[in-house]
């Protein structure tokens, strides 16, 4: 395995330096406390092990390390979340995506949204500790002690080296990136709705009645958002070799730009231990494990908004009734600045509406605002301010049932399940997200009937607006109003295992489904997706020994083995029926009507090996097809086994050829029998690295989503397998095998930028490194001290 570089000159003590200028603000405050001062051990491929005698000091190492790795994307985020993207990065015109953003962003801020979430008693519920305060506080300050000593006409990312836009960061910079991470699959996925809702009348750039995004988000089946997801597996005592716990980590995020994935290991002696992965620009680890629990994400398919239907008041669209009186609605005028043809800012103004339940929001087709009716949004998420608070106490936990009382009191986390093991062997599922109060019996008493079918099919909640009986409520339980309660949501303990791909909780187990939820929480009964049922099936496979591995049980290297296996699950159930087909049916129409010849393509398919290798040839033809709607099956899906079914090709429908000639023409230029690593790659500088698995819809575990290129085949992962990891829980600490698929920096010129990269092509990995001894083992590993306030 090749060794990395390692970057001598990050190697030096800042010493005696003191904030000053824009952005120092409340990080100033550091001087009441002595200083900042944190060790940095970067090891291989710059992962950096950070440690500090306290929480602002520890913020300050992370802060350091990731403006070090990935400046210009955290300096890009606060411009973002600061309403500031029409300015610095210019705008087609009024109604362009950063004019749309910055109207959001600016609301945000001149509603003092993320300022009022730090109000009130400091106890990680009502608002954050002082613990994550300091945390915050440090990260601002070590962020800005590197541009501070770098300076932005020498930083060496050309992505913003000299560039206007990056500023020192405020403590309030950081605050709202994570309301903005919180309000994902809510306020912010609806955002486009927001910013285009005017009433009927309004003329000009206020009045713009476009919302792809929501619209979008509207039509979605499920709750996820943007596609994003992951696989995880919680192993317990009998599904591992040594009977102590595993996890498998394996998140499915974008490759590029603010949500991509930042590896290090926090320690604050004697009250805080924990490596794994954090969001670049979060100061905690969101990801990972300490000496004896570990856990990881998946999206959850739960709604994390409610819909109110609004009656409004005849002859005035901007008053609504509530229990039979009218309420006007609120309203806020935003101006943004934007770049005219001349170069000159030309002012874009929009006047934002508000009720008592949120914004109203527009998508027109679906939620129109008439003379007669609007509606508004419910974001539960939009005062979650206990999320860094929750990270915190999960890495404080010992025990999976430990971590759970941890979910119940601060129920943080604003859009994704929890799987999880302990060293003792026991496995957790639970989706004790933040979820709308939206009981069965709130939903028969509220939803209007126009909405029931949309509730039943994709869990949106329409309620009536105009009475106050059908207000969300609260549970006794539940750590805010508005909220279910834990005892309300899903949770299982196993021994055996866990599981989640996005689906809802039903399937954490087949064993032991969960079941009796409310519809706004996720599906129960229904079939898997392909990914979903692979995942079980890697699991079920193992435990019995007939993988082709050897023994029964986990090990990190069978569970890393398991994950990279790249199966592909359609085409092993579909394949052979599929070349029978077109074996039989050496022509077909195309969706224009056009007639294909499909003998390569059947060929192709022959002797494809069913999986998604760098080796494997035709497997890109088979995902055309799969993009193309061509998996029909033709039995029925039984909720009797809902692993294993539906499982056969329906032959005798016609949109099953049809899909094979589409997939064809679209790959017209590009070999079906090609390699994939020949026409899946990742750029890094001139290189094109091969890249291994592949998309969901066709059955891949290991997911790779991409865009094809005509005539070149697909030469970007758009998102995807991320942040790896495949831990082991025992009595001598952790071990196993971790690795970021895209690599530590995203700095052309750091020697982090692409080698995990590489390292991920040949199906390599990092080794976890937790203890002391597995940290001074590491040959490449490198030590440096930073601070700010005395010498050190």
């Amino acid at each position: 395995m090749r060794r990395p570089a390692v970057r001598l000159g990050a190697a030096v003590a800042v010493l005696g330096l003191v904030v000053t200028g824009l952005g120092a603000g409340p990080a100033a405050a550091h001087q009441r406390d002595g200083g900042y001062s944190a060790e940095i051990r970067r090891a291989s491929y710059g992962v950096p092990h950070i440690t500090a005698a306290n929480f602002a000091s520890l913020g300050f190492g992370v802060g350091y390390v990731q403006a070090e790795d990935n400046l210009c994307v955290i300096a890009d985020t606060a411009v973002t979340v600061n309403g500031e993207r029409s300015r610095w990065f210019g705008a087609s015109g009024p109604t362009d995506a950063n004019v749309r953003s910055d109207l959001f962003y600016r609301k945000v801020a001149q509603d003092r949204t993320v300022e009022r979430m730090l109000e009130g008693r400091r106890d990680g519920v009502h608002s954050p500790t002082d613990e994550i305060r300091d945390l915050v506080r440090g990260f601002a300050a070590g962020y800005n002690s590197y541009l501070r000593k770098t300076g932005v006409a020498r930083l060496t990312d050309p992505a913003c080296r000299g560039r206007g836009w990056v500023r020192p960061l405020t403590e309030l910079d950081v605050w709202r990136t994570t309301w903005a991470s919180m309000v994902r699959a809510g306020s912010a996925a609806m955002l486009d709705g927001i910013v285009a809702a005017a009433p009927p009348g309004a003329t000009g750039p206020a009045a713009v009645q476009d919302a792809p995004g929501a619209a979008a988000v509207v039509a979605a089946a499920e709750g996820s958002t943007g596609g994003i997801g992951s696989n995880a597996y919680g192993l317990g005592e009998t599904a591992t070799a040594n009977r102590g716990g595993m996890v498998l980590a394996n998140p499915h995020f974008p490759w590029d730009g603010a949500d991509r994935f930042y590896r290090m290991h926090l320690k604050v002696p004697g009250r805080y231990d924990v490596e794994g992965a954090s969001l670049i620009g979060d100061p905690i680890v969101e990801i990972g494990h300490n000496g004896k629990v570990a856990w990881s994400h998946t999206v959850s398919t739960a709604r994390r908004y409610v819909w109110h239907q609004l009656a409004l008041v005849p002859g005035n669209p901007t008053s609504y009734y509530l229990d039979g009186k009218p309420r006007k609605m609120t309203t806020r005028t935003v101006t943004v600045q934007v770049p005219g043809p001349d170069g000159r800012p030309v002012p874009v103004s929009r006047v934002f509406h508000d009720t008592h339940y949120g914004p109203v929001v527009v998508v027109p087709g679906s939620f129109d605002w008439t003379t007669s009716t609007a509606y508004a949004i419910t974001d539960i998420n939009a005062g979650n301010n206990r999320a860094f608070d929750g990270w915190l106490q999960m890495g404080r936990a010992s025990t999976v049932r430990e971590m759970t009382r941890v979910l119940d009191r601060y129920q943080f986390l604003p859009w994704v399940n929890v799987i999880a093991a302990d060293a003792r062997g026991e496995a957790l599922y639970a989706d004790h997200s933040v979820i709308p109060r939206v009981t069965d019996a709130l939903a028969a008493a509220c939803i209007p009937a126009a909405f029931r079918a949309m509730y039943a099919n994709s869990g949106q909640a329409v309620l009536d607006g105009s009475r106050s009986a059908c207000a969300l409520g609260s549970d006794r339980d539940a750590a805010v109003p508005g909220i279910f309660g834990p005892a309300n949501l899903p949770v299982r303990f196993r021994t055996d295992y866990v599981t989640n791909s996005n689906d809802s909780y039903w399937l954490a187990n087949p064993k032991a489904p969960l079941e009796g939820y409310p519809r706004i929480i996720g599906d129960e009964g229904t079939p898997r997706s392909l990914r979903t049922r692979l995942g079980l099936d890697q699991v079920q496979q193992r435990l019995a020994g007939t993988d082709g591995l050897p023994g029964r049980g986990f090990t990190a290297d069978r569970l890393w083995r398991t994950v990279f296996g790249n199966r592909v699950y359609g085409g092993e159930l579909l394949r052979d029926d599929l070349v029978q087909l077109c074996t039989a049916r050496p022509s077909a129409a195309a969706s224009d009507g056009t007639t294909v010849d499909l003998r390569a393509a059947c060929t192709a398919l022959r002797r494809w090996d069913l999986h998604a290798d760098l080796g494997s040839r035709g497997v890109h033809l088979f995902t055309e097809f799969a993009l193309a709607g061509g998996l029909r099956f033709a039995d029925a899906f039984s909720a009797a086994d809902p692993v294993n079914t539906p499982r056969r090709l329906a032959s005798t429908d016609p949109r099953v050829l049809t899909a094979l000639a589409d997939a064809v023409r679209r790959l017209n230029g590009i070999a079906l029998d090609a390699r994939l690593g020949d026409v899946q790659t990742e750029p890094r500088g001139e290189r094109r690295i091969p890249i291994h698995g592949g998309r969901a819809e066709a059955g891949i575990f290991n997911m790779i989503v991409n865009n094809r290129v005509p005539g070149v085949g697909y030469p970007k992962v758009v998102h995807g397998s991320s942040f790896v990891m495949a831990v082991e829980l025992g009595r001598n600490g952790p071990s196993g095998r971790q690795i970021l698929t895209y690599s530590q920096s995203t700095n052309p010129n750091s020697p982090w930028y692409a080698d995990q990269t590489e390292l991920y092509s040949g199906k390599g990995w990092d080794t976890v490194k937790f203890t002391e001894a597995q940290i001074k083992a590491d040959p490449n590993l490198r030590s440096y001290r930073v601070g700010e306030g005395r010498r050190h």
